[in-house]
């Protein structure tokens, strides 16, 4: 039987991106992303409900969160969940389970940590209602999937 471990998340970071470097000189950053949840209590009343996440990013995508992420920002991220095991200080072990950003997308309108999407994660082509993003010689532009001949069996 197959297996998925896969998380994707849109959230605001609570503070700036920490990045450290391991000892091959490989970039590591630690990203504190929330979430939220807005629904009505047995009240009648609306309660926010904010649920933290721990994200890892590593070599070139860390180094992006560095120079381009802050608190506030408003970003999408996609990655596996992990757990990892240490010892502290005093000998007990600990745990902490982490989402691994393999992808990460800034949301934000440029210049700002308000504002709307700038740029959204792409879709897959499957569940792209009428147009999708296409890139030419670095220009985007879209392109009608209405226009495309279907040439798939099914």
């Amino acid at each position: 039987m197959s297996s998925l471990n896969k998380v994707m998340l849109i959230g605001r970071l609570g503070q700036d991106p920490e990045v450290r470097y391991t000892q091959s000189n490989t970039a590591v950053a630690t990203l504190n992303l929330a979430t939220n949840e807005r629904y009505r209590d047995s009240n009648g009343e609306y309660q926010d409900r904010t649920e933290w996440h721990r994200v890892v990013a590593w070599g070139r995508t860390a180094e992006v969160c560095q120079q381009y992420l802050t608190k506030g920002s408003l970003i999408y991220v996609e990655g596996p969940l992990q757990t990892r095991e240490w010892e502290d200080n005093q000998g007990q072990k600990r745990y902490t389970t982490e989402v691994k950003a393999l992808q990460m997308t800034m949301l934000d309108s440029r210049g700002g940590n308000g504002g709307g999407m700038g740029s959204a994660p792409s879709a897959p082509a499957s569940n792209a209602a009428s147009s999708a993003p296409s890139s030419e010689s670095g220009v985007n532009k879209t392109v009608n999937l209405d226009d495309i001949d279907d040439d798939l069996p099914f």
